[in-house]
């Protein structure tokens, strides 16, 4: 009788931090307080459409929480918000007006006018 063990792959990142994204959660840790031990993703319930995108500090690390090592940092995905960002792409965008995360979530079926918020 032969055994085989299966070999865990790596799981893929729930969400995909382009390198902007990156270099933005470098600049935020470069002037992050001094308890600040990386940035935090979640989808707070807020706005017309429900739920919102808010990123901030974290001061202390939850087991059940996603983790993303990136060049300038560590990032965190809350465990409450995982299920709605699973396939994410998120980004940073500078123009002449405006800066700021931007998100391609393939599991957002709509979003309010202004853009403050979506719905799965």
């Amino acid at each position: 009788m032969t055994t085989t063990t299966a070999t865990a792959r790596p799981r893929p990142a729930a969400v995909v931090l382009t390198p902007n994204a990156e270099a933005r959660v470098a600049a935020l840790m470069a002037k992050a307080p001094a308890e600040a031990i990386g940035v935090k993703l979640s989808t707070p319930r807020r706005g017309c459409s429900g739920l919102a995108y808010s990123v901030d500090y974290v001061t202390e690390e939850v087991a059940m929480d996603e983790k993303i090592e990136t060049p300038g940092g560590t990032f965190y995905i809350d465990s409450a918000s995982v299920l709605y960002l699973i396939g994410s792409t998120m980004d940073w965008k500078e123009d002449d007006f405006t800066a700021g995360f931007v998100f391609d979530n393939p599991n957002a079926k709509g979003a309010c006018g202004c853009g403050e918020s979506f719905t799965v």
